[in-house]
C-alpha cells in the first residue's frame, strides 16, 4: 500500500508498505495507533506509546480553522487510506499523498522552555 512516512526532521516520503499489521507495526517500530485528524478518510497511524516511550516529537496537529497546535505525534507515523465501508487500511489516492506531502512539508522542532513547548517551523 503506498503511504507517506513522516519521520522527526525529515521531509516526507511516499512509501510502499505491506498492508498486514507486522508490516504498520514495524514502520512505527511499536504497537500502532489510528488517529482521524483530518476531513476525509485518511488515518495517521503512529505508535500507540510514542509520548510514553519518549519518542522525538514528530509533527503537530493542529485545528483547520485557527491553526491552533491541539496535539503532537511523537516518534515516526504515516498516513493513508481509511475507507469506511473497508475493514482494512489502503493506499493514499494520488492526489491524498501530494495535497498531505505539502501539509506536512516542514518538518518541525520542538523547544521546552520552562516548561511550555514552543514550535518552530523549519
Amino acid at each position: 500500500m503506498k503511504i507517506l512516512l513522516l519521520e522527526p526532521h525529515q521531509s516526507p516520503q511516499q512509501v510502499e508498505i505491506g498492508d498486514c499489521l507486522a508490516d504498520m507495526q514495524a514502520m512505527v517500530g511499536g504497537p500502532i495507533e489510528a488517529v482521524y485528524p483530518f476531513g476525509e478518510s485518511v488515518a495517521l497511524i503512529c505508535h500507540e506509546e510514542g509520548k510514553l516511550l519518549n519518542l522525538p516529537l514528530n509533527r503537530a496537529l493542529r485545528y483547520p480553522e485557527t491553526g491552533e497546535i491541539y496535539d503532537i505525534i511523537a516518534g515516526t507515523c504515516f498516513l493513508c487510506a481509511a475507507p469506511p465501508e473497508s475493514e482494512q487500511f489502503e493506499s493514499l489516492s494520488e492526489e491524498q499523498l501530494a495535497r498531505y506531502a505539502k501539509l506536512f512539508d516542514r518538518p518541525e522542532e520542538f523547544l521546552n522552555l520552562d516548561g511550555q513547548l514552543i514550535c518552530i517551523l523549519n
